[in-house]
């Protein structure tokens, strides 16, 4: 009696164990790349390109696979927000077998040198909000002693580097993650043979025909930035490109999980720098077609 209860006790004890590891499973085999979105347009635009669709939900999110130009791929949306981006890919990386990561959106655009609809192809990407708010003494900011800080600070927030966890049980610290130099390759490719969109309907034109800038870096952060000044200071303090709310959160989680990654962002706003009121009501749908061409056209032309 006592063996059958012993025996009991341990299949019980061992059920959750087993729903769990069942749960982390992988759906499939079939080695896939990743392409994600933060926004609805270029979700839909992508799935139209699809063949061969298969739909799976994985905690509320929905992940379909199948092919675009030959490849075999798995959709899905990351949702707005840096914690949203990094929990979906980690999602994706769980239980699919992703060979690389592709992240197809739109940002504000940072650099003075660009222009609407652009699409930037960063080759780091940091996140400018990991940061310490720091208390003002005697009319200055000062943050406290024993947290290093070595970026330009705008006001109160100084940014600074992220603990990384690595193999072997150790930290580093880093504020850049990179992008694949295969990846950014083939980017290159592509940006020297594409045409972009220039027009929303017959009335909403840009101003400078749109095309695709490989390189630079890029920056991300939990907040939607449209204003001039702070703008200003992200060119200057990160020489950064573009601005958005997904893309370094996504890049750190591939960088941890030794995953290629590339994103594409178009610009759908200058993040406060236009001269009237934000753009991206405007031209969010042509940054989007944008992005999701230029990412079609990635897929094609990789190896």
């Amino acid at each position: 009696m006592r063996i059958l209860s012993t025996f009991a006790a341990a299949l019980l004890m061992s059920a959750p164990v087993a729903a769990f590891a069942q749960e982390l499973a992988p759906i499939e085999d079939t080695p896939r790349i990743a392409v994600m979105s933060a926004f609805t347009p270029e979700w839909i635009a992508l799935q139209e390109a699809l063949e061969g669709r298969e739909d799976y939900e994985i905690n509320g999110t929905t992940f379909v696979t199948g092919t675009i130009e030959g490849k075999e791929v798995v959709l899905f949306l990351s949702g707005i927000s840096m914690v949203n981006a990094a929990m979906t890919t980690q999602m994706a990386l769980d239980h699919f077998n992703v060979e690389s990561i592709v992240f197809s959106g739109i940002a504000g655009g940072v650099d003075p040198e660009l222009n609407l609809g652009d699409v930037v192809v960063a080759d780091q990407w940091g996140q400018y909000l990991e940061a310490v708010f720091a208390r003002e003494v005697d009319g200055t900011y000062a943050p406290p002693p024993f947290i290093p800080t070595s970026l330009p600070n705008y006001g109160m927030i100084f940014p600074r580097e992220v603990d990384v966890a690595i193999a072997g049980g150790e930290i580093e610290q880093r504020f850049w993650f990179p992008v694949d130099p295969d990846l950014l390759e083939t980017a290159r490719q592509v940006a020297a043979e594409i045409d972009l969109l220039e027009c929303v309907g017959e009335n909403a034109c840009l101003s400078a025909e749109p095309a695709v800038i490989v390189g630079g870096n890029g920056v991300s952060g939990q907040a939607f930035v449209d204003n001039a000044d702070f703008r200003e200071y992200v060119f200057g303090t990160f020489e950064a490109k573009v601005l958005d709310m997904e893309s370094a959160a996504v890049a750190h989680v591939a960088y941890t999980n030794e995953v290629p990654f590339i994103a594409f962002r178009s610009l759908s706003d200058l993040a406060g720098g236009g001269e009237g009121e934000n753009e991206m009501g405007t031209f969010m749908g042509l940054a989007s077609d944008n992005s999701s061409a230029v990412v079609i056209a990635f897929l094609a032309a990789l190896p």
